[in-house]
């Protein structure tokens, strides 16, 4: 039931469930196998998967873009460091291991 209800959810982002990103169909509530149902053309299907696919990857790279944009606001400039320079090293948390000397 987690995982019906996970799959068929539509995604605040996306606009779409997961289950209609990966297959490009609506997930299926009840199955009735006496019923015959044309099949839907290989091709058709690769068509309509491909377009809900694109779209979906069109959203989550814009939104990807945004989350960046956002988090580089409040990113600081690193300090660059070269060899030889001197730095203060805090031992707050630093703990030593007594060593046992063997004569």
């Amino acid at each position: 039931m987690a995982e019906f209800a996970v799959n068929n959810k539509v995604h605040s982002t996306t606009k779409v469930s997961l289950f209609m990103a990966n297959y490009s169909r609506e997930m299926r509530m009840e199955v009735d196998l006496r019923r015959k149902e044309k099949m839907e053309k290989a091709i058709e299907f690769v068509e309509r998967m491909r377009k809900v696919q694109k779209e979906t990857g069109v959203v989550l790279v814009r939104v990807q873009e945004e989350i960046k944009r956002q988090v580089d606001r409040e990113r600081k400039e690193v300090e660059v460091w070269k060899i030889r320079d001197r730095v203060m090293l805090s031992m707050k948390d630093l703990v030593f291991k007594k060593r046992l000397v063997m004569l």
